[in-house]
């Protein structure tokens, strides 16, 4: 990507343009990545976001606003957030991992998003931060009209208020390249039900079996 692009998706024009180089730049390409970058840009989100609920819910516990945030932070939010600006076209990545597609994933694309953040902290500061935050992510926080509930914490409420048991998810499979992994999972209810699903992590298949097995419980 070049700068001028850059600093149109970022609304900040780099001083620095080898630290936001490096925010795209996937560990299978090679030399500098967006590992540490990102471990930063998590901790700038969380924070930007927590500021943020802080302010706009003013009365709000602190219960229903960690629902929120879980939401509005996780991986999934961030890859929508850097596929709806584009990102994922120019992330950097190795030969194989551009073969099969694994920069396509939200681990990924969300990875560089939280990248973006840090690179933006240290070279524009926090409000530089928050203001791309706030631009991206408005239209996330203002469908939040109720407070969300996570698909694993939703079968739980729903498996209990009916008095059918607690759910059980194991792992039905792993397959894909190393650097790429699918997880398949299947949560179950016993006899009242169960549901499969595939993510790019034991945690997202999870939650996705969770939300279809929840979905067929609630029709």
């Amino acid at each position: 990507m070049n700068e001028a692009a850059l600093a149109t998706i970022l609304d900040h024009r780099p001083d620095d343009p080898k630290l936001f180089e490096r925010a795209l730049t996937h560990g299978s390409h090679g030399g500098d990545n967006y590992e540490r970058l990102e471990f930063l840009g998590d901790r700038v989100l969380g924070l930007i976001m927590a500021a943020w609920l802080y302010e706009r819910f003013p009365d709000e516990p602190e219960g229903q606003m960690s629902r929120r945030y879980n939401v509005l932070v996780a991986r999934e939010t961030c890859a929508g957030v850097g596929r709806a600006i584009g990102l994922d076209e120019h992330i950097r990545l190795g030969r194989q991992a551009r073969a099969d597609h694994s920069g396509l994933t939200d681990n990924v694309v969300g990875d560089v998003v939280e990248a973006l953040l840090g690179a933006l902290y240290l070279d524009g500061g926090i409000e530089v931060a928050q203001r791309f935050v706030h631009a991206h992510w408005g239209g996330f926080l203002d469908h939040q009209r109720r407070v969300p509930v996570h698909a694993k914490s939703g079968l739980q409420e729903v498996a209990a208020s009916r008095n059918l048991g607690v759910p059980l998810y194991e792992m039905v499979a792993r397959f894909g390249p190393q650097h790429a992994p699918r997880f398949k999972v299947r949560v179950s209810l016993g006899r009242h039900g169960e549901a499969e699903a595939e993510g790019a992590s034991k945690q997202e298949a999870e939650t996705a079996a969770a939300a279809a097995l929840l979905e067929s419980l609630t029709q």
